[in-house]
């Protein structure tokens, strides 16, 4: 049997959505404080939006009026997505960087080593 992480950013959208469905509504400021710093991107945020709206819950700013998702045609998502991608990237690049770095240092400290 397969084990799933679950993260916290998954739990926060969730509970959202729930919450949603009872009041059948959101406001922006309740849907962007429950979710982790950085825990989105643009792509994940927008589709967030899109299906809180494709699931009948509605989204409101801080007065209480409606605030409309707008559609995004496939290029425009497209080009989000790979613009995504690009940070994703050059994030993990950076990320592998610095774990060959602290396993080099690990090995150097190693008995093999010395």
């Amino acid at each position: 049997m397969a084990i799933i992480k679950v993260g916290t950013s998954h739990r926060a959208r969730k509970q959202l959505f729930q919450r949603g469905l009872r009041r059948g509504f959101l406001t922006i400021q309740e849907i962007e404080s429950a979710l982790p710093s950085g825990s989105l991107t643009p792509a994940e945020r927008w589709l967030l939006y899109y299906s809180l709206r494709a699931a009948e819950i509605e989204i409101r700013d801080e007065k209480g009026a409606l605030v409309s998702i707008p559609a995004l045609s496939a290029e425009e998502l497209a080009r989000m997505v790979e613009q995504t991608e690009g940070q994703q990237s050059a994030e993990t690049a950076e990320e592998v960087r610095e774990a060959e770095e602290a396993l080099a240092s690990l090995e150097e400290g190693s008995p093999e080593h010395q």
